[in-house]
């Protein structure tokens, strides 16, 4: 590991962290929770805010996948999403929901400060994020699509929006 400059578990803990808080809500498959650990671990994420029915750590299937990220990233279970929000808008967050929807904005151009603080809710597999907590956003991102299919699996979308944010806030890419 240290041939490809991994950190410890301590050394990641004690690592400054992109202010970039994943919101999953209700969440069909752990294992889809497991990759999302994973992918907020190589993106240095803030935090994850697990919602509703999803699942939550310990547990087997989200270790298959998340390979020891459970333990890395930081995490909280709220009941309803509402209740993550309202906590993300205490602590300075703006919340924008991933989703196809009228008037949201396109991945690429949407603006952000380097240091502003993003919350991004992701839904359920099937029925996305509800309408309900879309309300409560800042609005909606889209992830731009151009083949047949329009949607992609979470743990993708997850991937494609936290790469999109961390890129923007390195030098030279």
């Amino acid at each position: 590991m240290a041939e490809l400059g991994r950190k410890s578990v301590e050394e990641f803990r004690l690592s400054e962290k992109n202010p970039i808080v994943v919101v999953l809500e209700n969440v069909r498959s752990a294992y889809n929770v497991g990759s999302v650990f994973r992918t907020a671990d190589a993106f240095l994420s803030q935090a994850i805010y697990v919602c509703g029915y999803t699942a939550y750590p310990p547990h087997k299937e989200i270790a298959k996948t998340a390979l020891g990220a459970e333990e890395t990233v930081a995490w909280k279970y709220f009941k309803r999403t509402a209740e993550a929000i309202e906590q993300l808008r205490r602590d300075g967050y703006q919340v924008f929901a991933v989703e196809q929807a009228v008037n949201s904005y396109p991945l690429h151009q949407l603006e952000i400060e380097a240091n502003q603080k993003l919350a991004v809710i992701f839904g359920n597999e099937v029925t996305g994020v509800e309408q309900t907590t879309i309300e409560q956003t800042d609005g909606c991102i889209e992830i731009p699509q151009l083949g047949m299919k329009h949607s992609l699996n979470i743990a993708t979308a997850v991937g494609v929006v936290l790469w999109e944010f961390v890129r923007t806030r390195i030098n030279g890419i």
